[in-house]
């Protein structure tokens, strides 16, 4: 229907109803009452004749109105409009609505218009059906010519519509003759080439609007069956030569599945434990093989290795691997490794002995050097984290004072270590000291030493202090901000002067120390309150940068996995080779708050965790996973809370289209009207 927005009285001028007819464009216009009811219509006819009249424009047009109105309640059915406006002189009827108000103008170019649309919706869900079920099709004229073509006939035939219409079927498609055209009493059915496709091609007769015959041709493509066949059969040499692969690869596999029956066994655990293949399948496992403890892993969901035993007198192990579905136990599989393992103990042996004296020459050489790290060491693929070494690396080869700024995890200390190790200090001793770690009382005494007999407890030589150690090197201050404030005067002085006593010490000691400092507190608030004092502050802010939180390069993210994984891998002997796609998309997600530091100790639980050679989404902690949107990680009750929300807001969404009303409620919903009443139960809406 056409909307109406606006309608006379009968007290309205001809000038009015002339300016509401022009502007809208309408042939028939509303008349109301002071209640805004129906009361009858004025329409162009009407218009002419008080021209004709020679009725002035401010004439009312109340004698003029006519009240022989066609009109409709919204919900007539469209059947019952078409027949009565069809027959109509005036050619429009008025939509009205509960109230006897109009809302609209039904016309028979509305009619029209939705025939038409109704012809077009029918032929878009003809087309779908075809493309859905695969099928081509092209329908000819009586002389035929090709008068529609699919898309999917097209797509077989690598062409166009367009190409193809008006063309004579013959040349569409070569396989049919004229003598079968003419002949054909009856459907049929015959395998041509389409193109490059194989096809089943069904030929049928029709009668067209003249009366006579045209064809209709259905192409069903076999291509893919016949394809599937292929795959059928290469799925068949796999299984063989996967089977052949299991033989010879492992020592021995059996596989159950949740009830404890075994499914499958291989060739060479049959061998070691002396089977009758065809006796063990579906046998349960507790009675066959007991020993191997395959059930445990169904009820726990955890892989394990068993320690060494032994049957026959050869000695095997077991690997027990839950296998999964759906995030559900099904069953396990149970890896029997007995070849060649003494082989394998000497050879771990070999390893231990080596990875010791590796580790020895690292622990010699880390106590003769004086840092651990370089700016090599420091992985990054963020240009303003790129940016921010290579202005680090300048000011590390200069003596100023560097404070290190950065959330907790974020990696000061290595960067306190890579200034070192880039600095002309790189061969004097790198110190360092953690405010945060030592306690006040002691902290003096760590900087500066103590003298004999300084205090109880004191050692009978009396101790030299950090300072002392870090001379002519550099000594790193970190957690700056947790230092009491008579520390924090102790500490200026030797900034100022290069000297300090030892605690208990009446000896001036100078010394030549470059300062570090780290600290993840905001120093500029602590001055303002008292806590930090300002002029030790601008002593160590000679030179400030901060390191960017992790969540600011994400970039480094994957960066830092791959060699946080090599890393763990050495640390913890696990086998990991990367992280899924799924588990990388959270990780990305993540804002990690821990930073660097929390994003090694997520990933070496994982890796503790994982069950194949990728870290899989379930490997990742809880946290984790609920602070990411990722659909898979919505539990299937949050999920279900949301559906039911929405479908609550609907339901009250189509109550306030209808002023309460339950019946049309249910019909712009799509439903009965119990169903509706049982879903205002479910929701607690049925109050009135």
């Amino acid at each position: 229907m056409t909307p109406v927005t606006e309608c006379l009285s009968r007290e309205s001028t001809l000038y009015q109803a002339i300016d509401i007819m022009k502007r809208k464009k309408w042939n028939v216009t509303p008349v109301v009452n002071q209640a805004g009811c129906l009361v009858g219509v004025f329409t162009r006819s009407i218009l002419y004749q008080m021209v004709l009249d020679g009725r002035e424009l401010p004439t009312p047009i109340g004698a003029y109105v006519r009240t022989d109105v066609v009109a409709f309640p919204v919900d007539t059915p469209y059947a019952i409009i078409e027949k009565v406006v069809e027959n109509s002189n005036v050619g429009s009827g008025i939509v009205l609505d509960d109230e006897k108000r109009p809302i609209g103008l039904i016309t028979s170019i509305d009619i029209a218009l939705t025939l038409l649309r109704t012809s077009y919706s029918l032929r878009e869900q003809l087309e779908t059906i075809l493309t859905t079920s695969q099928l081509g099709a092209v329908m000819t004229d009586e002389r035929n010519r090709v008068i529609f073509v699919n898309s999917r006939f097209c797509d077989m035939l690598g062409c166009t519509d367009e190409e193809m219409i008006k063309k004579n079927i013959q040349d569409v498609i070569p396989g049919i003759h004229t003598t079968e055209l003419k002949e054909i009493e009856h459907d049929i059915h015959r395998r041509l080439q389409i193109g490059s496709h194989n096809a089943i091609v069904r030929l049928s007769k029709y009668k067209t609007v003249k009366g006579r015959e045209g064809f209709i041709v259905l192409f069903q493509n076999i291509s893919e069956a016949e394809q599937m066949a292929e795959e059928l059969e290469s799925v068949k040499r796999w299984k063989t030569l996967l089977q052949t692969i299991i033989d010879k690869a492992y020592d021995g596999i059996v596989m159950i599945n949740k009830k404890g029956s075994i499914s499958f066994l291989s060739p060479s655990l049959i061998e070691l434990f002396e089977l009758d293949k065809f006796q063990a399948i579906h046998k349960p496992i507790d009675e066959l093989l007991p020993q191997l403890a395959l059930t445990q892993v169904v009820k726990s969901g955890l892989a394990n290795i068993s320690d060494f035993m032994e049957v026959n007198g050869i000695q095997y192990i077991v690997h027990r691997i839950p296998i999964f579905q759906d995030q559900q136990v099904v069953g396990a599989i149970g890896k029997i490794m007995f070849r060649q393992l003494q082989e394998v103990r000497e050879s771990f042996k070999r390893l231990d002995s080596h990875e010791s004296k590796n580790g020895a020459i690292k622990q010699q050489r880390r106590r003769s050097e004086s840092s651990r790290f370089t700016f090599d060491e420091i992985i990054t693929g963020d240009y303003q984290m790129e940016k921010l070494v290579r202005s680090i690396s300048k000011a590390a080869k200069g003596r100023s004072t560097i404070l290190i700024r950065g959330e907790s995890g974020t990696g000061k200390e290595l960067f306190a270590h890579a200034i070192h190790s880039a600095s002309p200090r790189d061969e004097k001793p790198f110190v360092t000291v953690n405010c945060a770690a030592i306690p006040e009382h002691l902290l003096e005494s760590e900087f500066f030493g103590y003298d004999e007999g300084a205090f109880t407890g004191a050692r009978h030589k009396g101790k030299i202090g950090k300072f002392d150690l870090a001379h002519g090197g550099t000594l790193f201050l970190d957690e700056v901000g947790d230092m009491s404030l008579p520390l924090q005067a102790k500490l200026l002085r030797v900034l100022q002067e290069g000297e300090f006593y030892r605690v208990g010490g009446t000896d001036r000691i100078h010394v030549d120390v470059r300062i570090i400092s780290a600290t993840n507190r905001p120093l500029e608030d602590m001055v303002e309150s008292g806590l930090f004092r300002e002029d030790l502050f601008y002593r160590l802010n000679v030179i400030s940068f901060e390191i960017p939180p992790l969540r600011l390069r994400k970039s480094d993210i994957l960066l830092l996995c791959d060699l946080f994984i090599k890393d763990l891998n050495k640390i913890n002997g696990t086998s990991i080779i990367g992280i899924d796609s799924e588990a990388e998309k959270v990780m990305l997600m993540y804002e990690w708050p821990g930073n660097v530091r929390e994003l090694r100790n997520v990933l070496e639980r994982a890796m503790v965790f994982a069950e194949s050679g990728k870290i899989q989404l379930d490997d990742l902690p809880d946290y984790v996973l609920k602070k990411t949107s990722l659909p898979s990680s919505e539990p299937p009750v949050l999920q279900q809370n949301l559906l039911n929300k929405a479908e609550q807001d609907t339901i009250q969404l189509a109550l306030q289209k209808t002023n309460g009303n339950k019946s049309k409620a249910a019909r712009l919903l799509g439903i009965s009207r119990s169903v509706l009443y049982e879903k205002l139960k479910k929701y607690g809406m049925n109050r009135p």
